[in-house]
């Protein structure tokens, strides 16, 4: 059968790379077209456009792109037509996935989402497009999958991708010696994570207030995980003059390794704690309390922005979200994270909870099994 997907983040090219595997596995005459990324590409099918070309954040990034937007939409219809896929599969990105799933029902192209839309964070009205033109939803965390049965949407629940990419990770059992002497780290040294985003908005306003940190704990080594989005000619005009490391592909590895870290808001947050890596949560935006004020008021409908509190209903983890974030703040969590408080032990306890909530690896085999076998009772 012929598949076409559409992911257009570095963790939508992750998670559509294992799906990919899953739907060959179960498929082995599958011919796949997508948008995506590396490692998208290095399981095979053809690559159209890679999310390099495609990442827009905030409004004023769509304003300023809108003629390279139009662009792409058009160049993604004519290949959807151009191929007519069995089915279409989006991974998350719904401003650029939700047009395309209603292009594709108007066509008569089946759509299966996988990685659900987060509406009940905001944007709530998209469920309603979501219930007459997506075919088969595809949620990862069991909250979700109760929030949108209430909608009458078919949603099935195989697990969370994340706990695949883990557990496939290279060096997963090495150790911090060997892991410093193949990254050029110090062992003696405790290691911070600093995880800044995958956008340059993000990494813009995050990784300047977390290089503070690093200027003000010189007996640690702060380890930036570059993102696959990124190059290190990104990074240089941000740490310029601070004592920080760069790495890249070794993010599970450096989390794992690490004594604690500051993640910018997002999966990173999931995959930290899943990698039982204590942590910060920062994110930071244009605007400053007029952002703050809108996005509590107006546009985040959730009481928690961290994947680890919504997944355990409760603050888990410290969120320094515009406004709650200072300097001194983050300092002071810093020290408690970096020593063996109780603060730090709890949290350990509590990624513990999070672990049995979101299960066990798996869950890209089992939903491109339920994929392959839905389009299979159609034919």
């Amino acid at each position: 059968m012929k598949y076409y997907i559409i992911a257009g983040e570095p963790s939508g090219d992750l998670h559509g790379s294992n799906l990919m595997k899953g739907i060959m596995a179960k498929d082995p005459e599958a011919q796949i077209r997508f948008w995506g990324g590396d490692l998208m590409a290095a399981v095979g099918g053809t690559l159209v456009c890679h999310y390099r070309d495609t990442a827009v954040m905030g409004v004023w990034d769509v304003l300023t792109h809108l003629p390279k937007i139009r662009r792409n939409f058009a160049l993604c219809r004519k290949d959807i037509l151009d191929n007519r896929p069995d089915v279409l599969i989006l991974i998350d990105y719904p401003g650029f996935n939700l047009p395309m799933a209603e292009f594709a029902h108007k066509n008569g192209i089946r759509v299966f989402y996988y990685i659900a839309p987060k509406t009940w964070a905001s944007k709530e009205y998209r469920v309603k497009k979501i219930r007459k033109v997506v075919d088969r939803l595809y949620t990862i965390f069991p909250f979700e999958t109760e929030y949108f049965k209430r909608f009458g949407i078919d949603v099935h629940y195989c697990g969370n991708p994340t706990m695949d990419a883990i557990a496939e990770r290279h060096d997963a059992e090495e150790s911090l010696s060997d892991f410093c002497s193949r990254t050029s780290l110090n062992p003696n040294l405790p290691i911070v994570a600093l995880l800044a985003g995958s956008r340059q908005g993000e990494l813009k306003y995050n990784l300047p207030a977390m290089l503070r940190e690093a200027d003000s704990h010189p007996e640690c080594q702060f380890v930036i995980a570059g993102a696959p989005s990124f190059t290190a000619a990104d990074y240089e005009h941000y740490i310029a003059g601070h004592n920080v490391k760069l790495v890249f592909n070794e993010t599970y590895q450096l989390l794992r390794q690490a004594k604690c870290a500051i993640v910018t808001s997002g999966t990173a947050t999931l995959e930290t704690a899943l990698l039982n890596c204590p942590q910060i949560v920062l994110y930071l935006m244009w605007g400053g309390g007029f952002s703050d004020f809108m996005a509590k008021k107006v546009f985040i409908k959730v009481p928690y922005i961290s994947l680890v509190n919504l997944n355990l209903h409760r603050t888990a983890v410290e969120e320094l979200f515009q406004k709650a974030y200072t300097p001194t703040r983050m300092h002071d969590l810093l020290n408690d994270l970096l020593s063996d408080t109780p603060y730090r032990a709890k949290m350990l306890e509590d990624y513990a909870e999070l672990q049995s909530i979101i299960g066990l690896p798996g869950c890209s085999s089992r939903a491109a099994e339920d994929m392959v076998n839905s389009l299979l009772s159609d034919k």
